[in-house]
């Protein structure tokens, strides 16, 4: 006779992830779509909404007309704000937004900490409490010298807000600088009621191990995270460091090719087969508008067919020229 209990529980499927496409489309039409979880124009020139699910990114595009990033999953999905938050979720999948003004909080360090503090706290009273991917768009991320950078103090910052927030292990994330208002900030993550797997590149130190001589605070991200079905790694910004130096001062197409070398790093490193294909949408941050058409060319030769998008940002460090994250779907 076969013992046990009369309902035993059963393992939830893994989350199969959202679908991530670039497309021209009108912004009200898209977010009309059954399953839309965000939807993202680039640049001042994009409408506006005031649908939660909908983020008008800082960063201007270099591709005219721009398209919208869209996510999407398989199931009906509720939104909604909570003060400066605005969320949505659906299927087991959470994204949530802020952008909050730096004059308003006190400064860079005091507006990342108090960013990071509202998303844990409302994260925490969701059930998609494993954060996978975080994205962090500040203004003038270069400006000031050693300690006093605005990049080494938003790490300051974020660190003081995350508190436990990633006490299982940091996300994949990208932090980019825009070049509108100087003050604004914007963080937005993608989280799961199901863990996913942090991935590591073997050619670079981990960057919560960083040394001194990047600022008081190491930065604090996983190089790559497997979502749970391991059907998509999600790409954290990445350039061309090797070990934790920064290589190729000044030559925009070795940074390109060393940046290559470190994303295909990456696959292998979470087991997948090499190479992108046109259902892997990446993202390029370009910092001198003068190398976009340079930085198009080697993304088409390089990586024919695959969707990418220029965006006009600066790198975390001023020597990089140039940054890729995005999506590699199995």
């Amino acid at each position: 006779m076969m013992q046990g209990c009369e309902n035993p529980q059963i393992d939830p499927q893994p989350r199969r992830a959202p679908r991530v496409s670039y497309r021209m489309a009108e912004v009200a039409a898209t977010l009309a779509e059954p399953g839309t979880l965000a939807l993202f124009g680039f640049g001042a020139g994009t409408p506006a909404s005031s649908d939660p699910r909908y983020l008008q990114v800082a960063l201007e595009t270099f591709d005219a007309p721009a398209p919208l990033e869209l996510w999407q999953v398989d199931t009906p999905v509720s939104s909604g704000s909570d003060g400066a938050l605005r969320w949505s979720a659906g299927g087991g999948w959470l994204f949530v937004s802020i952008e909050l003004d730096e004059r308003e909080h006190g400064g860079p360090i005091a507006t990342a900490r108090l960013a990071y503090e509202q998303l844990h706290r409302f994260v925490a009273t969701r059930e998609a409490q494993h954060v996978l991917r975080v994205w962090n768009y500040l203004g003038a991320i270069n400006h000031g010298n050693g300690d006093a950078e605005r990049y080494k103090h938003f790490c300051d910052g974020r660190a003081s807000g995350m508190g436990d927030f990633f006490a299982e292990g940091f996300p994949a994330a990208t932090a980019i600088g825009h070049h509108g208002d100087p003050h604004r900030l914007q963080v937005y993550l993608l989280a799961c009621d199901q863990p996913g797997q942090r991935v590591e590149n073997p050619r670079q130190v981990s960057a919560w191990r960083y040394p001194r001589q990047y600022g008081r605070t190491p930065p604090s991200f996983a190089r790559a995270m497997a979502l749970p079905a391991q059907d998509v790694l999600a790409i954290s910004g990445t350039a061309a460091v090797v070990g934790h130096a920064s290589a190729h001062q000044d030559d925009l197409d070795a940074q390109l090719e060393e940046t290559l070398t470190n994303l295909e790093a990456l696959l292998a490193s979470a087991g997948m087969a090499a190479g992108f294909d046109t259902r892997s949408p990446l993202k390029a941050y370009v910092r001198h508008g003068a190398d976009a058409a340079r930085v198009r060319d080697f993304l088409q030769t390089r990586l024919p067919g695959v969707p990418a998008l220029l965006l006009h940002g600066d790198i975390c460090r001023s020597e990089l020229l140039v940054e890729i994250d995005g999506w590699r779907y199995a």
